[in-house]
């Protein structure tokens, strides 16, 4: 069966090798290995992921990987999850340092291994399934590691424990990055399946649109928003701006006033790195908005209502699905 005594980053193994190598079970996105003394001693992820496998357009709520960050979704096919079982074993790397094994189907019982990962946040939120029914599942976020890009099983939560305290070492507000949460002041929404499925159908067909693409949407929005002037900047070489826009002069108190936006048609959530490298980026006269398909952390948020510093609008994916809704674009022509 050719049990192996390291995983190399990029390289390709058998359901097998992976199940006999790390003492796993035979099935399952989540599998744990557990110890004589019942003690967690590694998890596997097996994820296939849509980019992937060019599967995106049959169910865009599939994992993602974006930016080096792994969107997966916790084990349970029907109705809501629930945080117990293995998917609870999932947040035990929070207060140790198990080893996490990253690996993507890539069919025929053939796996890549993606790297070490490190889990960042997990939350709940609606998700759409084929059968046009919302239910709550549990997100996890993990941070793929690539190097080292050769992991000794024997050396592996050595190499873990190493990685995740450098993390922290380089982000001491990583626990604060955790919480993913509502934006604050939003107008609760009727309880109406119908108005839910909308909302959360749209919004997972926004990440079937490419970036550049996307950008071009949110300029038409802004535009039938009101916004005058409104530039999408070159693909490369932006500084962190995506559109420049002018609030539209007739506007008797902020007419004339120059908006600048960053666009994220991302799934993983928005933390405070991103508001904070937002904010460097804006023209000192420029008003910012941040819009995402996705979250924000509680962190974010805070960070973004800065009382000492420029305050930046925050647009999450029900707010700006709500918003697409509401202006009748047909997001059908930016494919």
């Amino acid at each position: 069966m050719n049990i192996v005594s390291e995983f190399r980053v990029g390289e390709h193994y058998t359901n097998d090798q992976i199940r006999f190598s790390l003492k796993l079970e035979n099935l399952g996105g989540i599998r744990p290995s557990i110890s004589p003394d019942k003690t967690l001693r590694l998890i596997a992820i097996m994820t296939a992921a849509e980019e992937s496998r060019k599967l995106i357009c049959e169910n865009p709520y599939r994992d993602r990987i974006e930016d080096n960050v792994l969107i997966f979704t916790a084990q349970g096919r029907e109705g809501d999850q629930q945080l117990s079982g293995r998917n609870k074993r999932l947040i035990e790397q929070y207060v140790r340092p198990i080893p996490f094994y990253g690996f993507i189907n890539e069919g025929n019982q053939t796996y890549r291994f993606l790297g070490l990962l490190e889990l960042l946040r997990h939350y709940q939120e609606l998700q759409a399934d084929r059968r046009r029914t919302l239910r709550k599942v549990w997100l996890f976020e993990f941070k793929i590691h690539q190097l080292p890009d050769v992991v000794p099983i024997d050396q592996a939560s050595i190499i873990s424990a190493t990685i995740l305290s450098e993390s922290l070492n380089q982000n001491p507000l990583a626990y604060n990055e955790r919480e993913v949460t509502d934006l604050p002041g939003e107008e609760k929404q009727p309880d109406n399946p119908e108005i839910s499925y909308e909302i959360e159908d749209l919004r997972g067909c926004l990440l079937k649109i490419p970036p550049y693409n996307f950008e071009h949407l949110i300029k038409k929005l802004m535009e039938e928003s009101g916004f005058s002037d409104v530039c999408v900047t070159s693909a490369s070489g932006d500084g962190g701006i995506d559109i420049n826009a002018y609030v539209n002069i007739v506007n008797d108190f902020f007419g004339g006033t120059h908006v600048q936006a960053q666009i994220k048609r991302w799934r993983h959530a928005v933390g405070s790195v991103e508001i904070n490298k937002f904010r460097g980026a804006l023209s000192a006269t420029a008003k910012g908005v941040f819009i995402t398909t996705s979250h924000y952390t509680r962190a974010s948020i805070v960070e973004a209502n800065h009382n000492l510093k420029p305050c930046i609008t925050l647009i999450d994916g029900k707010r700006l699905s709500r918003m697409i809704i509401k202006s009748n674009l047909d997001i059908g022509n930016y494919y």
